[in-house]
This record gives structure tokens, C-alpha cells and sequence, in this order.
């Protein structure tokens, strides 16, 4: 039952996904292990949207290490422990939870113990910065716990990057590169040293900008019209000098993004409510895809269901059509 359940949300999310992006492209799918214990590895720059792309963009079907504070209530606990996600807790949940951990650890051992699939983020925290920052320790403990067990287990770790050319608007572009996979017994019991390896194989998938001056080169990026989403684009921009002219900027946003909300103007107006609770920016994206998740399922029910019923019914049929045509071709220029 939990299985199919898992496999009946993953292509729903999967087909909501490629609405909400203009384009996903994914690179590395051959180095995706089969048959192996899997640690999977990657940046997290965009809340709940990096493991949405990465699950139903693998064959993998992985549990994910999600912080504690989203389990506080009983029901969204529940919901959230069936579509495999596993409760971490962080100095800021309280010390006296720290303890609970344990037992975090143990369900990710028994999970990669029998060839299954963890993904955690190893920066242990999001940020909107394009980079790759510091990993922490936690993937390292918990592949080293496993092979305390079994030492013998084919566990192996799955650097991942994921680039967005918009963190926080739909009708964008995002890559997924999945780099080759490496055996952890390899630097067995040297955290530093697995730490070092999985960060030198996630440099390359990841593209960096540097934090000085961040805005004005993302601009100049975005202005010579360089692939936000192509790590090594990015990096050859910065190597080479800057002596040519700089393009006509992309305006943004686009046309079609204007209307498409006037399409979908009862879930722009949810969003405009909720905009205003967003602490948070990094979370931006995961509200938006959200309320679009459920939104317009409802809307387009409504539509074709409901208002035919009414003095309306004349409009059913162009405001669906062009609607879901200014849905499809939403489009949001990079940022």
C-alpha cells in the first residue's frame, strides 16, 4: 500500500514538476547504481524542490533526512514518515532533542543495510547562494555506522548537484547532475577524509559564483546570456576577461508568466496571501509549487465541472484551452 502510494505521488509531483519548470534537464542518469546500498548526496539551495526533483528523477526511490521542526504536528508526521521522510534534529530544536537522533541514525543504517537509499543533504542547511558550502559530518557518520555492521555492504556515495536559473519563480530552468558513484569503505573510519572526497566530486556539478559581489556578477552572468544552470559555463565565464560587450539583458518576467496568473487568478491570490507568511525566502519556490499542486487540480475542476452549470458556461472552453496553454508555456527569465 505504501509503495504504490509512493509511486502514484512520485508521478504526480514528476508531471507537476515539469509544469512548474519550463525545462528540468538531467545529466549522469547512467551513473545511477542499481543493486547497491545508495547515499545520495547533494547541495540543497531550494527547501522541498531539491528532493521533489531528485525522487522522481531517480529510480532510487530514497528515504530523506528532513528537519525535525516540519513533524511537530501529529498528522503532517504521519503523512510525512509515509512518503519516507526521516526527522532530524539541529541545535535549534533544543538540546534535549539532540538524543533523538539516535534513532534517526538507526532507521538510515536498517534502510541502507537492506540496499536501499538515503538522501541527505550534506551542507546541513539551504541557502539560495549559488555555491557549494561546507559539508557537515552527519552523511559520513551514518555510512559509517552501516559499514560498523557490515563491512562487507556495497555501499556507495551519490555526489549530486542541482542548478536553478530562478530559485524563486516557475517557468524556469533547472539541471540535475548526478556524478559517479564511489564505495565508502574506501576511507573507512576517516570522516574527514570521505568528506573531502565527496566535496572535491560535487565542486564540478555545482555552479559557483563567488559571494563577493554576488549580485553584480550574477547580473553579468544573466546580461552575457551564460547558462545559470551549467556549472562549467559559469566557470569558464569567470576565467576568461571580461573585454567584449555586454549582450541586451532577458527581461523577465515574461508575457505568458503575466497571462498565465490572470488565467489562474484564484491561486495567484492565494499565493499573494501566503507570500506575506514566507520567513524565509529559500521556501518561496516550495509554496508556490505547492499551492499550484492543489490549486489547479481544484481550479480546472471547478472550470470544467462546475461553471458550466452557471449563466458562464460560454467561457468553459476558451478559458480552459488558453489556460492550460499559458500554463504549459509559462516562462520566468533567470535571477
Amino acid at each position: 500500500m505504501k509503495n504504490a502510494f509512493n509511486s502514484i505521488l512520485r508521478l504526480i509531483v514528476k508531471l507537476a514538476l515539469h509544469i512548474y519548470f519550463k525545462r528540468i534537464r538531467v545529466f549522469g542518469k547512467e551513473n545511477l547504481p542499481k543493486g547497491k546500498a545508495v547515499l545520495i548526496v547533494s547541495n540543497h539551495q531550494n527547501a522541498l524542490i531539491d528532493p521533489l526533483l531528485i525522487a522522481t528523477h531517480t529510480h532510487l526511490k530514497p528515504s530523506f533526512l528532513t528537519r525535525a521542526s516540519a513533524f511537530k504536528n501529529p498528522i503532517a508526521a504521519k503523512l510525512l514518515d509515509f512518503i519516507r521522510m526521516i526527522p532530524i534534529y539541529r541545535v535549534r530544536d533544543g538540546i534535549d532533542n539532540m538524543g533523538k537522533n539516535k534513532e534517526t541514525f538507526d532507521k538510515s543504517v536498517n534502510i541502507l543495510l537492506n540496499k536501499g537509499s538515503i538522501l541527505i543533504f550534506g551542507e546541513g542547511n539551504h541557502d539560495l547562494h549559488r555555491s557549494l558550502r561546507p559539508l557537515k559530518k552527519g552523511f559520513s557518520r551514518i555510512a559509517f555506522m552501516t559499514l560498523e555492521i557490515n563491512h562487507d555492504l556495497d555501499l556507495v556515495i551519490l555526489p549530486v548537484g542541482i542548478n536553478y536559473s530562478n530559485h524563486k519563480k516557475s517557468g524556469s530552468n533547472v539541471s540535475i547532475y548526478f556524478g559517479k558513484p564511489f564505495p565508502a569503505t574506501d576511507f573507512y573510519p576517516k570522516h574527514e577524509a570521505l568528506m573531502e572526497e565527496t566535496f572535491k566530486r560535487m565542486e564540478s556539478l555545482v555552479t559557483h559564483v563567488p559571494k563577493e559581489n554576488y549580485k553584480k556578477s550574477v547580473r553579468q552572468l544573466i546580461n552575457h546570456k551564460v547558462d545559470l544552470t551549467d556549472p562549467k559555463q559559469v566557470e569558464l565565464f569567470f576565467q576568461k576577461p571580461k573585454t567584449e560587450p555586454i549582450k541586451k539583458p532577458i527581461p523577465s518576467p515574461y508575457f505568458t508568466n503575466k497571462v498565465m496568473k490572470i488565467f489562474h487568478f484564484p491561486i495567484f491570490l492565494v499565493w499573494l496571501y501566503f507570500k506575506r507568511k514566507i520567513k524565509d525566502p529559500t521556501f518561496t519556490a516550495t509554496f508556490k509549487f505547492v499551492i499550484g499542486l492543489v490549486g489547479i487540480p481544484l481550479w480546472y475542476f471547478f472550470l470544467i465541472f462546475i461553471l458550466p452549470f452557471t449563466e458562464m458556461d460560454s467561457w468553459v472552453l476558451p478559458w480552459v484551452f488558453l489556460g492550460i496553454i499559458y500554463l504549459i508555456s509559462n516562462t520566468n527569465g533567470p535571477e
